[in-house]
């Protein structure tokens, strides 16, 4: 049975809840042994315990889920870059400002997921999704760059990515687009049978104008 380890994060800016996590919570995929884990919204926490929970489990897979409120749709995302600039304070206090993830590592890495076909199955299940190509330069970013030079550094036969949903509409955020929790647990988990079925990517457009 392939084992995937989902993680989302704790609340972080002043919200009470964070949807990557609630929704990580209510994902079931038939056949496949999930593993989840909470991150800390922190630079120096969050590639730790991700570490731990890598080491503790050895997944074949990991997919790391994060809040982009604002957006409107489930976004895998494709391009981690080794940058930390953060806008806002993470939660221990820490607001890097261009500085390196990795001194001296690549400067981005590709996703190891299907984020094509994993996009093309969200819109066959009537959810709303696209491929993104940033991840931003906060703790996603920094989570999702972690993971894929663990990857490439130690553990070269794990697959692993990120995936940013869009606010709840139970967090009711004013003029902000959202979707409903589950269907953001829906759409993880129909990503995650994806992931796991599937291992090269549709060759069909999905890019961006700007």
């Amino acid at each position: 049975m392939t084992t995937v380890l989902l993680t989302g994060f704790e609340p972080f800016a002043g919200d009470a809840v964070n949807p990557s996590w609630d929704a990580v919570q209510l994902v079931d995929v038939p056949g496949v042994n999930l593993v989840k884990q909470l991150l800390p919204c922190g630079f120096d926490a969050s590639l730790a315990v991700l570490r731990q929970a890598v080491e503790a489990h050895d997944p074949d897979l990991v997919i790391a889920v994060g809040l982009a409120g604002g957006r409107d749709a489930i976004t895998p995302e494709r391009v981690a870059i080794n940058l930390d600039d953060a806008r806002i304070p993470d939660n221990s206090g820490r607001s890097p400002v261009d500085e390196p993830i990795v001194d001296g590592g690549p400067a981005a890495y590709f996703t190891g997921l299907p984020v094509k076909a994993g996009v093309a199955a969200l819109l066959a299940a009537d959810l709303p999704a696209a491929v993104s190509f940033s991840a931003g330069t906060f703790v996603c970013n920094h989570v999702f760059y972690g993971l894929m030079h663990l990857i490439a550094t130690e553990r070269p036969g794990l697959r692993g990515g990120f995936v940013h949903v869009p606010y709840s509409s139970e967090m009711a955020v004013a003029d902000k687009p959202s979707l409903p929790l589950r269907a953001i647990a829906d759409g993880l988990a129909v990503f995650t049978q994806t992931c796991v079925q599937t291992s090269d990517d549709l060759r069909v457009t999905g890019g961006a104008l700007h």
